[in-house]
């Protein structure tokens, strides 16, 4: 079977089936946020949001789109115009490639906060992928990866490292002379 892209099955959605992701890092600023308001209220909703639905519990969970979300959410005048519907297009992926798929969406747009991305890495390595995994799907270097983890302060994210010798020890000749002490 070829391949379709999501966003040729966009649905509509209650929006009380739909819940926000645990780990979206990503920050809007104020007035980016009543820029995107104006937007959904001058244009209606040109994009839908991306969500993977969880069966079990019967509910749609954001993997890109929160804020678009929170303006139905927030405004009664959207809520109402849509009839409390938002389009949704719908991805089938396990917790980790849901997270990266968060992730690139975000940093193809805009900035993230730094507490909120550590925390992702350090969940995708409990979850049992390596540094080259997340610099591929999340489109990062190891050295970003590497400050990442720094934040977090875990040594088990680190235990893939490899640590050469920062320094070496040099027998110094100075140190069995006495020390002179000035008056």
């Amino acid at each position: 079977m070829a391949f379709k892209s999501p966003a040729y099955g966009v649905r509509p959605v209650p929006i009380e089936k739909i819940e926000a992701n645990t780990y979206n890092p990503n920050a809007v600023a104020p007035p980016e946020l009543k820029l995107l308001y104006d937007s959904i209220k001058e244009d209606g909703y040109t994009m839908p949001i991306v969500c993977y639905y969880d069966e079990k519990r019967d509910v749609y969970v954001i993997v890109d789109g929160f804020h678009r979300y929170r303006i139905m959410l927030d405004h009664q005048d959207i809520y109402r115009r849509e009839r409390g519907m938002l389009p949704v297009s719908v991805i089938d992926k396990p917790i980790d490639e849901r997270m990266a798929s968060t992730i690139r969406h975000n940093r193809a747009r805009g900035s993230h906060d730094v507490d909120l991305m550590s925390n992702i890495i350090k969940e995708l390595h409990e979850l049992g992928r390596s540094d080259a995994w997340i610099a591929k799907h999340l489109g990062m270097d190891k050295d970003e990866i590497l400050r990442l983890k720094q934040i977090t302060g875990l040594a088990a994210l680190f235990k893939e490292a490899d640590f050469g010798k920062a320094w070496e020890v040099v027998e110094d000749s100075l140190r069995d002379e006495p020390v002179k002490e000035e008056d």
